[in-house]
């Protein structure tokens, strides 16, 4: 069984729909399942809603409208009769959607943002599995949460494999063109959880794994993995195979285009993964695979912007020592920041962090009350894999350096 990811810029319009439709029939949809996101930039309009019911509830219903209204039109291009079952169908999604802000009682922001914004993902593979059936090819559409079971950490949830195993090998037909929804999952009481933002890669990995798939392929609008991200970076070159190690490092280090997540259950069953264009997808892309060298052997940058960077000092000049870098990390993990980068010296601590959860002020209050604390946001950390000299030299122009550190083969740097 194959598996195949299709990202939000595959399906932010008709013609992507159209497209996707002939990626199926170009390389083939049998004995295949299909993951799918959000329409375009659907997640940051849901996200923008969330903001909403929490700070200006009087906009809240015009906000859900205009995302309506979107998938309005795709809908209008897509279907000839206005009565087709699908206007019904996405039509009762808004309704659960704006039912749910009528219900609600929690306070909890996390808790909110995953009911929310998994609507996204819903309605876009509930319009791609008609459309489909409209063109000929008979789907299954699944949805995902009553397959893979998480806990309860809302927004950032960790599969219970044991359980997401027994679901899916025991209610995927394989046999048919199965269509499901990246992102999302479910706990214990059933209330909708989301594996991390692009997440939909970990999905298509985490089916992979439960179906022993043949391969996972995630359809982009990028020829493969490049070297660097072309938003940030001028001549990127791709990358025509890698192992499965490099691509963990690259993901690892914030390369946008795998997941984090994605490679490790792939690597425990040694399944391939293929990262294509759906623009050329008869070109071969990239692939990630067990013991394949990086080819060609160029150096890779990384780039994650508004970070926040945290140096703390002892008040007394003492040295910063085991116990201190405990408490440290303790207080990283309460409030729910993620590192990317640490640096000690005897007196001294930095660290460059996420702040994804907005905590940002608490952790320095707490911090301040046994440290001196210095910090800076909106900090960009750079990463190069297999550096040069001279790909460092380029990379700090014009840059103020606040940390460099360099290892055999990654040097990362912290700059204002």
């Amino acid at each position: 069984m194959k598996v195949y990811k299709f990202g939000g810029a595959s399906v932010k319009d008709a013609n992507g729909i159209r497209n996707l439709v002939k990626v199926l029939q170009t390389t083939g949809y049998k004995d295949t399942l299909v993951v799918i996101s959000a329409m375009g930039k659907i997640t940051n309009a849901l996200e923008d809603v969330i903001d909403k019911y929490f700070n200006n509830t009087k906009v809240l219903k015009s906000a859900i409208q205009e995302i309506k209204k979107y998938h309005t039109t795709i809908l209008l291009d897509l279907f000839d009769n206005e009565n087709h079952i699908i206007f019904d169908k996405v039509n009762d999604l808004f309704n659960e959607l704006i039912g749910f802000f009528d219900r609600n009682k929690s306070p909890d922001y996390n808790f909110v943002y995953d009911q929310v914004v998994g609507y996204g993902e819903l309605i876009s593979t509930t319009i791609v599995s008609h459309y489909l059936k409209s063109e000929g090819i008979e789907t299954n559409w699944i949805d995902v949460r009553d397959h893979i079971k998480t806990n309860n950490y809302y927004r950032n949830a960790k599969v219970d494999w044991e359980q997401t195993q027994e679901r899916i090998s025991s209610s995927i037909n394989s046999k048919v063109l199965n269509i499901t929804q990246g992102f999302l999952g479910s706990d214990s009481n059933n209330f909708t959880t989301t594996l991390g933002r692009e997440g939909s890669d970990y999905t298509a990995a985490i089916f992979a794994y439960c179906l022993n798939a043949l391969s996972v392929t995630i359809w982009k609008d990028v020829p493969g993995v490049l070297n660097a991200d072309p938003r940030y970076f001028e001549n990127t070159q791709l990358l025509h195979q890698i192992s499965y190690r490099e691509a963990i490092e690259l993901a690892f280090y914030g390369a946008s285009v795998i997941h984090p997540k994605t490679l490790q259950p792939l690597q425990r069953k040694e399944i391939p993964l293929f990262v294509k264009s759906f623009i050329t997808p008869d070109n071969d892309g990239t692939c990630v695979g067990k013991g394949k060298t990086i080819s060609p052997h160029t150096p890779c940058f990384i780039v994650k912007k508004n970070q926040v960077l945290i140096s703390l000092s002892s008040l007394d000049f003492s040295f910063i020592v085991e116990e201190n870098i405990s408490e440290i990390f303790n207080l990283l993990h309460l409030y729910k920041m993620k590192v990317d980068v640490i640096q000690n010296s005897a007196i001294s601590f930095s660290v460059c962090v996420d702040n994804t959860y907005n905590n940002l002020e608490k952790l320095l209050l707490h911090l301040k009350a046994k440290f001196k604390v210095d910090y800076y946001e909106k900090v960009s950390l750079y990463t190069i894999r297999h550096f040069t000299k001279d790909a460092i030299q380029e990379l700090e122009v014009n840059k103020t350096v606040l940390l460099k550190q360099i290892f055999e083969n990654t040097v990362q740097i912290v700059t204002k």
